[in-house]
């Protein structure tokens, strides 16, 4: 009976879904958008490695109070400082001496890719950041000891100057004017939310022969030291502290000039961030359903006024009082839901939207569908359960005789 009503009354259940259907997009897509934004920053942070140390000039951090003044003064992390990690910090498995310099061109026959990043790293820094390499290999030991012309591309170099990875390797291209080898090429990883390493726009080179086009110094250099599997983090962050103040030859009283970052500090920050993101996200969205809720209220009391003798009627002739309130809370959970569906078909068009245009990957789960159905539910038996209750305790011979 409630699924007829609905059926009849067209007009009507369409306003009604439409504004149950607008607020449960916003909070499905307010849910939707938040948790893959997080999904998609804490992604880019697993990539950099949570069992890495990144030993740096600057310190992780920004915003208004970041005391970038402090750090202005401070060395920049030196090639033979890698040798002497590798040595004396025991809790370490691996580390790798590494730098970037941007705006490099690339240039293959007459054809060039501007606004390349170059990255020139030692041997082992693919055992510390994961290297997908479609086809190809990565450098040979002594390619890395010797500083050898070759390189590996990103994405978007060969794709842009070879269009397939099966031609690019083997070739020569030129950057800055040095012949180097292609010896092999990377999967397409996609922009990263946090910046960090970009590989598709990247040229990897040994690290001793990039020091010949660009110095090192130039280059905001780093160490990246990974933590042996039977080691804590704490244990190899105490270990590095002591190895850098000691080759610094800093006094007890002085500070570290020098930054040992780590994942779990951007976690922090993104934990109290995204706190703060769901909060303002749901209230914004919760704002949105009201509106709907009180729509399909008011639409229900509408109804429950039509169809007064009706309902007279059928009490009359033996329905008890919980049919009448069940009925008319069934037609308003039944507008709610098809409202809810709808609207996560909407989101679901939007997450495909979004994922396709390639900003960041949009992630519809299972947890917020479920979420979203149950809200759309949950807001139907609300905003129908007052309509409902009068429309029940209401006496058969007044409601009979009523127009």
């Amino acid at each position: 009976m409630a699924m007829q009503e609905l059926r009849v009354n067209k007009l009507r259940t369409f306003l009604s879904l439409f504004g149950i259907t607008i607020g449960i997009f916003c909070i499905i897509g307010v849910l939707t958008l938040t948790r893959s934004l997080e999904y998609n920053i804490r992604k880019d942070l697993a990539d950099l490695g949570d069992d890495v140390i990144y030993v740096q000039k600057w310190p992780w951090g920004g915003g208004g109070e970041y005391p970038w003044w402090k750090y202005m003064n401070r060395p920049v992390p030196k090639f033979n400082e890698l040798k002497i990690i590798q040595e004396k910090v025991h809790s370490a498995s691996y580390a790798s001496f590494d730098f970037e310099s941007g705006n490099k061109r690339v240039e293959y026959g007459n054809d060039y890719m501007d606004g390349v990043n170059m990255m020139a790293v030692t041997h082992d820094f693919n055992q510390i950041q994961t290297l997908q390499i479609l086809d190809g290999r990565y450098f040979a030991a002594s390619e890395s000891n010797t500083g050898t012309n070759v390189a590996i591309l990103g994405f978007s170099l060969w794709d842009g100057l070879f269009s397939n990875p099966e031609a690019a390797l083997g070739k020569t291209v030129k950057i800055a004017g040095r012949n180097v080898k292609v010896i092999g090429v990377l999967k397409k990883k996609g922009e990263s939310m946090i910046g960090g390493i970009g590989y598709d726009n990247a040229i990897i080179l040994p690290f001793k022969f990039g020091r010949t086009i660009v110095d090192e110094r130039h280059g905001d250099p780093y160490i990246l030291v990974k933590a042996r599997p039977s080691a804590s983090m704490e244990q190899l962050k105490d270990e590095l502290r002591s190895v850098m103040r000691a080759q610094h030859r800093l006094k007890p009283i002085e500070e570290d000039d020098f930054a040992l970052n780590e994942i779990s500090t951007a976690n922090d920050s993104l934990n109290a961030m995204f706190m703060n993101i769901n909060i303002t996200g749901g209230l914004i969205a919760v704002f949105s359903l009201l509106v709907g809720a009180f729509g399909i209220a008011n639409i229900m009391f509408v109804t429950v006024k039509e169809r007064t003798n009706i309902i007279g009627l059928k009490m009359a002739i033996g329905a008890k009082r919980k049919v009448i309130l069940m009925e008319f809370l069934l037609e308003s959970v039944f507008l709610s839901l098809f409202g809810g569906i709808i609207g996560l078909m909407l989101v679901y068009m939007l997450t495909l939207l979004i994922s396709s245009s390639g900003v960041f990957e949009m992630i519809l789960t299972l947890r917020t569908i479920v979420e979203g159905l149950s809200v759309s539910v949950g807001v139907g038996m609300l905003a129908g359960f007052i309509p409902a209750y009068s429309a029940s305790k209401l006496d058969p011979v007044v409601a009979i005789r009523s127009n």
